[in-house]
């Protein structure tokens, strides 16, 4: 087997996928590639016949060493798991006894790419398998890319709708949230009462103690909304010091006079700031959409305006459901 030795570097290099036979088929040299495919199950001294399985010609009268296949191409697969279809050529190598086996594996390649782990290295320099595999690379490599930068793109867009339904000071629902969640409700004719808040006194907190203390007031008014409000219930910002509360499938005139009233009374306490208090309340006005034949949204809000305001001239501090009698006193509307 000198001439096998000698020319084993060779075959390594310019045929990485190669089995080298002696006269009884026994594998005595393999190339690094084909040896990396079972690197856990070493070839190297076994029969070719028992770790490939012929499909063409068929090996029922092949001779072990497949001399007789000299200059013949083959279609054979690894007889163990996983099966790799495989593609080669026979040639005989008479100063070895034996033959040689050149192997590539054809249309299965990108199979054996992500099966194997393989890279550009394991195959010949001149191998055109290099450049399908940089082409492979280069796709995955775009595809990775253009996947990056549709999350990105996807993110970039779920924060600008999300900043484009939120009030940036608070964190609560805008009035551009707000018609959605109002036209959504009565196109699937979901009941639901709405509330008008409206802050007392918030225009002297800004004019004694500054902007930076009425900004931390409406942060505060915020969080109390949204801690006497269930987790379904739509909070909104959608003026300066103007609230709207949405309850989905809330109607009961009770259950919504107590949710006013407790928000009336948390509103009433001192709010700190720094060194100094801020004191506001808040007047209510509410709506039910099961009083109105067909809901509309402006009729209803100007009707919850109504209702808010009757609570602004009634002293301030209370909740006022909207009713037909109020409309005689909209005259006193403070402005």
């Amino acid at each position: 087997m000198r001439w096998a030795a000698a020319w084993s570097d060779v075959l390594n290099m310019l045929c990485p996928m190669h089995v080298m036979l002696d006269a009884q088929g026994i594998i005595r040299n393999l190339g690094p590639t084909l040896g990396k495919l079972r690197a856990d199950r070493p070839m190297l001294g076994q029969p070719f016949l028992d770790r490939f399985d012929l499909v063409q010609p068929s090996s029922a009268e092949i001779a072990p060493d497949l001399s007789d296949l000299h200059g013949r191409k083959i279609r054979l697969r690894f007889a163990d798991h996983p099966q790799t279809a495989l593609k080669g050529q026979v040639v005989l190598a008479p100063a070895a006894g034996g033959t040689i086996v050149n192997l590539a594996f054809g249309i299965s390649i990108l199979e054996a790419v992500q099966d194997y782990a393989l890279t550009s290295a394991d195959f010949a320099a001149t191998d055109p398998t290099t450049e399908m595999l940089f082409l492979v690379e280069a796709k995955s490599a775009a595809m990775e890319a253009s996947r990056r930068l549709n999350l990105r793109l996807e993110g970039a867009r779920i924060a600008a709708e999300e900043q484009a339904y939120t009030d940036t000071l608070t964190g609560l629902k805008n009035r551009r949230a707000l018609d959605l969640v109002l036209a959504r409700l009565v196109e699937a004719r979901v009941p639901f009462g709405m509330m008008h808040v409206d802050l007392d006194h918030f225009k002297s907190v800004n004019d004694t103690l500054g902007h930076g203390a009425g900004d931390h007031v409406l942060q505060h008014v915020a969080r109390v909304m949204i801690d006497v409000t269930r987790r379904d219930d739509t909070v909104a910002r959608i003026g300066g010091d103007e609230f709207v509360l949405v309850f989905e499938g809330l109607t009961n005139r009770k259950r919504l006079s107590s949710i006013a009233d407790r928000l009336i009374d948390r509103l009433q306490a001192p709010i700190p700031y720094g060194a100094q208090i801020c004191r506001v309340s808040c007047s209510v006005g509410t709506v039910l959409s099961i009083d109105y034949a067909t809901p509309e949204i402006a009729r209803m809000f100007d009707d919850a305006d109504v209702a808010l305001y009757a609570s602004k001239n009634a002293g301030r501090a209370r909740h006022t459901p909207y009713s037909h009698t109020l409309r005689g006193d909209q005259a006193l509307r403070p402005i």
